[in-house]
């Protein structure tokens, strides 16, 4: 018999399969693309849990409306850029984030938050998590999504 005094409870996915998942829903205009896309990629992992297992998909699910009016700071809408290749010679397309953001602005959101997920099965899966949308409606009424607060402005330093 195993030592029954030096154990610790190691939350698995079982343990996890019925619990409800909270919804957010967040109003990407005039944030900061950034301080937006962490904030969702904390939430959607779970990290702001107590109970927070790296291995378990343990968070929750997040809506972003108004995708086209999020905002980045200095010359990013001009320099920064989104490439993706088709696979075949000289397939390499680039675009400015202006550009990216008439064409498709739903998937700068999702570009960005992707980046901040794990690696891997379980970063694919909690990917599956976070829902964009172009404007300010969404199908998800049902699910009762709650304000997910984002902070705007950076801590000012006290002189």
């Amino acid at each position: 018999m195993g030592d029954i005094w030096n154990t610790t409870w190691y939350p698995k996915a079982v343990d996890h399969v019925n619990t409800d998942k909270q919804w957010y829903i967040v109003d990407a205009t005039d944030k900061i693309l950034g301080r937006l896309a962490s904030t969702i990629a904390i939430h959607i992992h779970g990290k702001n849990l107590a109970t927070y297992t790296p291995s378990v998909d343990m968070g929750a699910f997040v809506i972003v409306v108004n995708a086209e009016k999020v905002a980045v700071s200095g010359k990013k809408r001009t320099q920064k850029v989104y490439r993706r290749h088709s696979g075949r010679p000289g397939g390499m397309t680039v675009e400015t984030f202006d550009q990216l953001q008439q064409r498709i602005p739903e998937r700068i959101i999702e570009h960005a938050v992707r980046g901040m997920l794990p690696k891997g099965r379980l970063g694919r899966a909690l990917f599956n998590h976070l829902k964009v949308y172009k404007g300010p409606e969404h199908p998800h009424e049902a699910q009762k999504p709650e304000e997910l607060p984002i902070r705007d402005k950076r801590i000012q330093k006290q002189r």
